[in-house]
């Protein structure tokens, strides 16, 4: 055989890494199962053995979910009976209630009209647009998922910066230098195919004619500024997605898995509903959405007041033009239908029963019925059971006696057809596979094992530890999955919180939070991705403008876990309810420095 060229080998190496780590991965991992404590050595295992499958992705993330199915039975850590029923907890019916919901919204085109109208009341300067934008964004994947909202999002965006600042491929052609040679030379990026395709865009003014007559240093630094805030634009709607699911349990995947995890190990915390989630994340997601607004618009130039072209009269025809876009496409989805006003009424109605269920702060109406029966999944249920029968179309009681009426099919809000192509039933095998690991740890006594290897940090002074851990977990998810991370990490974190004496939630509710925040990287999150597909991103622009995003979210997420969160939860307590998980362990340090 010849000598195989060693870059070659690497190609072939890094071709088949699913396959190497699937097969290495359990063997590396052997020596577990003779240096740690018989169970707690077995559970440590499969734990671990999920986790890099998970953040390699060497498995699909809803096949990783499922080996406690296989393992934990066989390993003898968890008999059947038991880890199949954590794949479909109350928590899940939750989850599947919000995304069929989403679905509904969706299918009648309801996020549309409230994207476009919300633009339409914001202005169009840039900064203001940028505003708009992330309002928007947050507000829609507080209900729908990250992925569909900034999928949507993006072709709007893309329009309103075509009739402001002409055809792409033109500014990127006024941005180069024209005294560079190879100027002509740079690979040219793509724009999506259906970014065009979504919104009217009427023929917009070709600046270069104009632009002819004037320095052509002054051109191209004006092309450069439209170009920042073209990405700025862009940039934005992913962040704020991101951000905006954080406010409600069912925005994003993290917050149910805390709700799982507390019932699993904390059976007699109640704390944690939509409603008492809702008025903590809220305020948290609009101190920290405005703060981001403010650090993208100061970066991408959208805070300077001027619209890159020096004449008042071509600003104000360009901002009109703006508007038009925004107006006709508003204009195009007519009146609001009977299938519209139904959803709204009906997403009210489900937003406000999960809020006063039992918000804490008030009695809520579930002191109506026998005291633990009906929780967030059951006012879920209901709501969504009604999709499936309410009319689309205004009944009429005269069609029943008009011989002439035509004979229409009945068609519900929505179909079931439509509702299992839109909910991604992996994420509920992924939740499921999070709870089945939750309650491996706690059964097995791995949890209690790992809190007996933390003892050195109950040195940390409580609220250090948590932007400690803020900062870990919003590393950490960079590189993996959200949902992945708080599964491997909560378990870990509640058993600290345990070992140093400090209220569970104090340390919790920071990880599944800072989760959600994976700023840096286009891999980071779906949302990312999709934004940086439209090819006009770099990942430079992501890791800068991302870097101080995280910042200032762990800066957030410790502000208010120390000041209303502190109020509402009694976190300056160490709780009752955590108390007999305390009892199975070993002994417990004196309180420690808790505030």
């Amino acid at each position: 055989y010849a000598t195989m060229d060693p870059a070659k080998f690497s190609r072939k190496l890094w071709s088949a890494r699913k396959q190497l780590i699937l097969m290495l991965a359990p063997l590396l991992l052997l020596p577990l199962l003779f240096i740690v404590p018989p169970k707690e050595g077995k559970c440590l295992y499969v734990v671990l053995l999920m986790a890099v499958y998970w953040c390699t992705e060497a498995l699909p993330l809803a096949v990783t979910a499922m080996l406690p199915v296989c393992l934990f039975p066989t390993m003898g850590i968890l008999p059947s009976k038991k880890v199949c029923p954590q794949y479909f907890l109350e928590t899940n019916f939750l989850f599947l209630s919000g995304l069929v919901m989403a679905s509904a919204i969706e299918e009648w085109g309801l996020h549309r009209r409230i994207a476009l109208k919300v633009l339409k009341i914001v202005g169009v300067k840039p900064a203001w647009l940028i505003l708009g934008m992330m309002i928007t964004s947050s507000f829609l994947s507080m209900w729908l998922s990250n992925t569909a909202t900034t999928a949507m999002m993006l072709p709007i965006a893309n329009a309103i910066l075509e009739s402001l600042f002409g055809n792409l491929e033109t500014l990127k052609e006024n941005c180069k230098d024209k005294s560079d040679p190879e100027g002509d030379s740079r690979v040219k990026m793509h724009v999506l195919p259906c970014e065009k395709q979504v919104l009217t865009t009427e023929n917009t003014p070709d600046w270069t004619d104009r632009s002819e007559q004037k320095n052509l240093e002054e051109v191209r630094r004006e092309a450069e500024y439209q170009m920042k805030v073209w990405k700025g634009f862009l940039i934005s709607i992913p962040y704020a997605a991101s951000i905006g699911g954080t406010a409600t349990l069912t925005g994003t995947a993290p917050n149910l898995i805390l709700v799982g995890q507390l019932k699993s190990y904390f059976p007699e915390c109640d704390l944690i509903n939509f409603g008492s989630w809702f008025v903590f994340a809220f305020p948290l997601m609009l101190l920290f959405l405005i703060l981001g607004w403010i650090w993208i618009a100061f970066l991408y130039g959208g805070l300077n007041t001027r619209l890159c072209i020096s004449k008042h009269d071509e600003r104000a025809a360009a901002e009109a033009k703006a508007k038009a876009v925004i107006d006709e496409d508003y204009k195009k989805l007519g009146p609001i239908k009977f299938a519209e006003g139904s959803i709204t009424f009906l997403f009210i109605i489900f937003a406000v029963l999960l809020f006063t269920r039992d918000p804490k702060f008030v009695t809520g109406w579930s002191v109506f019925f026998t005291k633990g029966y009906v929780s967030d999944a059951v006012t879920g249920v209901i709501i969504i059971s009604i999709l499936f029968f309410f009319p689309s179309q205004c009944p009429s009681l005269r069609w029943w006696f008009d011989s002439r009426a035509s004979i229409t099919p009945y068609v519900p809000l929505l179909s079931w057809r439509k509702a299992q192509e839109s909910v991604p039933w992996n994420i509920i095998l992924l939740l499921g596979g999070g709870f089945a690991m939750a309650k491996g740890c706690e059964e097995s006594g791995l949890a209690v094992w790992i809190g007996n290897h933390l003892q050195p940090l109950a040195q940390v002074p409580p609220a250090v530890a948590v932007i400690l851990i803020t900062a870990f977990i919003a590393c950490f998810t960079e590189f993996a999955s959200n949902t992945a991370t708080i599964i491997i990490f909560l378990p870990v974190i509640a058993e600290l919180a345990i070992r140093v004496n400090v209220n569970p939630l104090y340390f919790m509710i920071p990880a599944t939070t800072g989760c959600s925040y994976a700023f840096m990287l286009p891999v980071s999150t779906p949302p990312n991705s999709i934004a940086f597909a439209s090819g006009h991103l770099m990942v430079k622009d992501m890791v800068k403008t991302g870097f101080v995003m995280n910042i200032l979210g762990i800066l957030c997420v410790s502000l208010a876990m120390n000041t209303w969160g502190l109020h509402m939860f009694n976190l300056h307590i160490y709780p009752e309810w955590a108390r007999p998980l305390n009892a199975s362990s070993a002994t417990v340090p004196p309180f420690n420095q808790q505030q």
